[in-house]
């Protein structure tokens, strides 16, 4: 339903908006709460709810009772380099969102990864804008066609997470146009955002929330006709009001309110400015389902697929074989014994932290599937090396409620007095309060009672993880009280990544421990008042790792084939701060040396959403990088271990050797608070290729269990290379090229088409290669088809106050990686220097 270009509803919406008093139509422009926009029942306008996160979708309340799927994270998608896996995502999303009632997802983000130690990247697609804006697209239609809103974030050049309220990113027109916009432009002009979220940092010294890029290019060249809304606290001031930001997230205080009303009384803002605003607010409630008397564009689900198949598939399809010496895949029935290794083989992450992380209702390990693969009597477990940093939630089974006799525990809210203001019973000891009905504000204190029945005997430490005061009783006694303060200035970082203390307790296998935490919550200020985040549970023992790494070669030893699970912590991605380094925390590597060392059959999986050093890499048999693979995780790993599915992924994003090889790292604003971005167009591959440095693993690097040959490639009225006439092509135009590739193996497979542009000697400054098309491609044993990939001539043009078309022959170049590409033929761009923008 094309509602922007139908007269008739315009001036419906027009005369909604005649109803309301400029008090009225102020309200509608701050959200009522964390998540929610104000209803005004006199013209049928309900609440609309917007929820976290790209790769699943919480809803109103953060409850482990009302679980949600948790799909593979955006880095695991774009590593399919497959639009209709990211749309799919998409589609499968706004379906939870239907079901959790949610009118807007926050999503997708789609900055580019710029440095990799960005510790945000899992929840960003690439470092690559065109691959980027693909999937990004993709995304965005596949929600909005089941009737849910998208939300393009963060607007823009919010690529990193120090100090990323009050950086000032400095960029040039070139790489801000050429990669940081280009990077969000396809969403908007060829699926249509309903949606875009405006970032915390300034961009050349204006706040995204106050700068003249929401208004040029996102609405005057783009042709964006959605609402700009705020990342949550991102609006500061009512100057905001007179630029193109719309909606001020969250409510019901905020910067505008009164102080607009006044401004606009005064005639500082122009009323006219604000009846923009609240007419695409309305229009965004029409879209969705939330205006009476406007048909929704779908009222249910168009297009639903199972969840858990879905996710298991994306899994798969994100998961990228970067070494194989010919391990791998393994046939179960001829493998007597697996030995699984490390800490994330049996607590695995499958999401990154922060704001979008969402609670599934189960998860599978890499040991869940190796077990159910292989059979549990054929695989042990070691954990090799510790990878925990802080406080880990109790395991469930191992929780008796002691108020209602089943599994979990009892949540307790008081006042001053004593006066028991509210309960719960909860099914985790890992909670937050992030809307909801608990009156957190209101309390003065909140007391955690469960019955925990630990496995093992044995010293632990039990703690709890919090800002704020807190006291942990075991069996009615008082065993330890801690003060935790926040660390760092990172409001979200400090709410949902916070500090623990701990105790150590002395436990016996079978015997019940009656636990209670008791946490002070009078005096609680700030934007976070009404919020709370806690975390009970225990610390990992690390008393002696070198025992833990003895324990592990001795099962690698005994086994005939090892597999290794190394990754990240939520102290070392999540959302709020940045790495410092881009090795694996604790002792993995030493952990993988002595293993590979011990056994030659030696499968690494790596589980992280960005980048991370293999500086074993070498020594292995094979690596797969898994990323956060979401729920399924563990399934779709062992459906590759054994051959059921092949590893489908191709890097989004450069791997390093070393971190001193990475030529773009910095992520720290200067005293000024500035961040340059003085590398210009070249990050990622582009500058890499630039210094001349190979990479441990290149952009577009993966491996299958096939073997390809790319055979041929043909452009309609374009002469093979190094003729004295090559074909001309007129700017602005695409461009079809046809690539004929065989699948020479004896299995089906997968392969990802990559066509790269070269411009030797350019008259501007220009990347050795960038990248302008592609596409995955399956073929059966033996068999030999064609592709065609669109070129658009759009890609080749450079900004010079508007896209500039250098006259002249472009090299293209096509593979399957950045560095592999075996074809190439000619495009001769016509003398023209005409505008192509979209």
């Amino acid at each position: 339903m094309e509602l922007l270009t139908d007269q008739t509803i315009d001036q419906r919406l027009e005369s909604l908006l005649a109803q309301l008093s400029l008090e009225e139509k102020v309200r509608l422009l701050t959200g009522r709460d964390f998540w929610t926009t104000w209803p005004v029942e006199k013209i049928g306008l309900r609440r609309m709810l917007f929820s976290d996160g790209p790769t699943g979708v919480r809803g109103e309340v953060w409850d482990e009772r009302q679980p949600s799927m948790n799909f593979p994270s955006a880095t695991a998608i774009s590593s399919s380099w497959d639009p209709a896996m990211a749309d799919r995502l998409g589609a499968a999303s706004a379906v939870e969102a239907r079901r959790k009632g949610v009118d807007v997802v926050l999503g997708p983000t789609i900055n580019l990864h710029r440095s990799p130690l960005g510790g945000r990247h899992f929840e960003a697609f690439s470092e690559d804008p065109v691959l980027t804006a693909e999937l990004a697209a993709a995304y965005v239609a596949g929600v909005q066609r089941n009737g849910v809103g998208a939300t393009p974030k963060h607007y823009v050049a919010n690529d990193s997470e120090t100090d990323r309220f009050t950086v000032d990113v400095k960029v040039g027109d070139r790489p801000l146009r050429e990669l940081y916009l280009l990077a969000f432009e396809k969403a908007i002009v060829d699926s249509k955002a309903w949606l875009v979220m405006s970032a915390y940092n300034s961009v050349n010294g204006a706040t995204a929330t106050e700068n003249e890029l929401l208004e040029t290019p996102l609405n005057t060249e783009w042709g964006f006709d959605g609402v700009v809304i705020s990342d949550w606290t991102a609006v500061r001031s009512v100057e905001s009001a007179k630029h193109s930001q719309d909606l001020v997230m969250p409510g019901p205080d905020g910067p505008w309110g009164p102080a607009l009303v006044l401004a606009v009384k005064c005639g500082t803002v122009p009323e006219a400015a604000v009846d923009r605003k609240v007419l695409r607010i309305l229009q965004l409630a029409a879209r969705v389902g939330a205006l009476e008397g406007f048909e929704p564009v779908a009222a249910e689900p168009a297009e639903q697929e199972e969840p858990l198949a879905f996710a298991r598939e994306a899994s798969v399809a994100g998961t990228v074989l970067v070494k194989n010496d010919g391990v791998l895949p393994l046939a179960p029935a001829s493998v007597s014994s697996v030995a699984v290794i490390g800490h994330n083989a049996r607590h695995a992450r499958t999401q990154g932290g922060g704001s979008a992380t969402v609670v599934p209702e189960k998860i599978v390990t890499p040991l869940d599937g190796i077990r159910a693969a292989f059979g549990p009597e054929n695989v042990s477990y070691n954990v090799g090396a510790v990878v925990q940093e802080g406080i880990a939630e109790l395991p469930l089974e191992q929780l008796r409620n002691p108020v209602t006799g089943g599994p979990g525990l009892r949540v307790r809210f008081f006042a001053s007095t004593g006066k028991e203001l509210f309960a719960e019973d909860r099914r985790s000891t890992a909670l937050v309060w992030f809307g909801g009905d608990a009156p957190i504000a209101e309390s003065s204190m909140v007391q955690f009672h469960t019955i925990y029945t630990p496995e093992e005997s044995g010293t632990i430490r039990l703690g709890f993880s919090t800002v704020g005061h807190g006291r942990i009783f075991v069996d009615g006694v008082l065993a330890h009280e801690a003060s935790i303060e926040a660390t760092g200035t990172d409001l979200g970082a400090a709410f949902l990544a916070p500090p623990s203390a701990s105790v150590p307790v002395a436990a016996r296998a079978g015997v019940p421990l009656e636990l209670t935490v008791e946490l002070d919550l009078a005096g609680r200020t700030g934007a976070l008042s009404n919020a709370l985040a806690v975390t009970i549970g225990t610390e990992a023992d690390n008393a002696d790792p070198e025992a833990l790494i003895a324990e592990a070669v001795a099962a690698a030893k005994a086994a005939e084939i090892a597999v290794v699970v190394v990754g990240t912590n939520s102290r070392v991605e999540s959302e709020g701060y940045d790495r410092t380094t881009l090795e694996l925390p604790g002792l993995q590597d030493r952990l993988v040396h002595a293993v590979a060392a011990a056994n030659p059959r030696t499968v690494v999986v790596v589980n992280s959403g960005s980048p991370v050093l293999l500086p074993w890499r070498n020594e292995v048999a094979a690596t797969l990088i898994g990323y956060f693979g979401g729920q399924e995780f563990g399934t779709a790993l062992a459906d590759i271990l054994t051959g059921a599915a092949e590893p489908g992924g191709r890097l989004p994003t450069t791997w390093p050797a070393t971190q001193e090889d990475v030529p773009v790292i910095n992520t720290t604003p200067d005293a000024d608070g500035r961040l340059e971005y003085d590398e210009g167009i070249h990050i990622g591959y582009r500058a890499w290729l630039k210094a001349g440095v190979a990479p441990a693993y290149e952009f577009g690097h993966g491996l299958g269990y096939t073997h390809w040959t790319l055979d041929a490639v043909e452009t309609p009225g374009v002469e093979a290379p190094g003729t004295e006439a090559p074909g001309t092509v007129v700017p602005g135009a695409v461009v079809p090229l046809t690539v004929t590739l065989s699948n020479t193996g004896n299995r089906p497979g997968k392969q990802v088409v990559q066509v790269y542009a070269e411009r030797p000697g350019s008259a501007v400054d220009r990347p050795v290669r960038w990248l302008v098309a592609s596409a995955p491609v399956w073929a059966e044993p033996g068999e030999t088809l064609t592709v065609v990939i669109n070129v658009p001539t759009r890609l080749l043009a450079y900004w010079d106050n508007g896209w500039t078309y250098e006259p002249g022959n472009y090299r293209l170049r096509i593979g399957t990686s950045v560095t592999e590409l075996p074809l190439e033929t000619v495009l001769t761009l016509t003398d023209s220097n005409e505008d192509g923008a979209a």
